[in-house]
């Protein structure tokens, strides 16, 4: 069956009732479209624990500075549409800015604490746009479960706090990342970079995997690890460093000494393209 694209509110809200009352349960990914295999081993994850699939498409103004790369953003709706129905999609929720945002538009959700670390240390408004759209979405889709993806692993936390926070009723499913032959994390951005600067970007990886071979090596100390990573990254000429942080998974707060469940997460601009990666350790000692 061909998947369904809906556009409107109402619509779609009344579309979720309809299957909640018939006993269905709703599987959610949130995208901003232009779908890779990382969005789309979240419909896959959706698909196996779902009746119906929603996949929204939805590039969000509220979550970008004004310098930032929200007229560029990539957008396909065409290839969206058939790249979400092979991966198990059934419906494509893909609202209009005038309908999410109605003017005047007054009203935003704030999770404090987890949103100023990392990339709310250099995208102050980014957080209250994902938390605001996300909520609106909730409300809009009814899903029972919603399915996000590790490589945004700052946004999955917050996400977890504010449902929990504010008591909504669905589970928050995290999947790993995706990432390319070589390592490198797929993003919508990655389209951004040059034949160059595509191999450049191999650098967040590479600092990566050298953090894990210390620890594995029973390295416990974050300036050590943290001075490595910044090596391996800074030998690029294209590469600047927004930030490259080992914090506590839950907390987000830094960490001096490796113990518990860790986020070693960095951003780096690669040319004119900033790129996030991270990995999660669990139980080190």
């Amino acid at each position: 069956m061909a998947v369904r694209l809906i556009k409107s509110i109402p619509e779609m809200q009344s579309e979720a009732e309809s299957l909640r009352l018939a006993g269905k349960r709703i599987g959610f990914v949130p995208t901003m479209g232009y779908l890779h295999e990382g969005h789309l081993s979240l419909v896959r994850l959706a698909r196996e624990r779902a009746d119906v699939v929603v996949v929204s498409i939805f590039v969000n103004p509220t979550q970008f500075g004004p310098n930032e790369d929200y007229d560029r953003y990539p957008r396909d709706l065409d290839r969206d549409l058939r790249l979400a129905e092979e991966a198990g999609a059934d419906i494509v929720f893909n609202p209009s800015v005038e309908d999410m945002y109605p003017q005047p538009y007054h009203t935003y959700v704030l999770v404090e604490k987890l949103t100023e670390p990392l990339c709310g240390a250099s995208r102050p408004n980014f957080f209250r746009g994902v938390t605001t759209v996300v909520t609106k979405l909730f409300h809009i889709v009814k899903p029972h479960f919603a399915v996000f993806g590790q490589k945004d692993a700052q946004q999955a936390i917050v996400i977890q706090q504010m449902v929990r926070d504010l008591n909504f009723d669905l589970d928050i499913v995290v999947a790993p990342i995706v990432r390319e032959e070589d390592g490198l994390a797929l993003s919508s951005r990655n389209t951004y970079l040059n034949p160059q600067e595509r191999q450049d970007a191999l650098v967040l990886y590479r600092a990566l995997q050298k953090a894990r071979q210390l620890i594995d090596g029973g390295e416990r100390s974050s300036e050590v690890i943290l001075r490595e990573m910044r090596k391996i990254v800074e030998s690029v000429p294209s590469s600047r460093i927004d930030y490259i942080s080992i914090v506590d998974a839950e907390t987000l707060q830094d960490l001096r000494e490796l113990r518990g469940d860790v986020l070693i997460a960095l951003a780096v601009w690669i040319g004119q393209t900033r790129l996030i990666d991270n990995m999660i350790l669990r139980g080190l000692r």
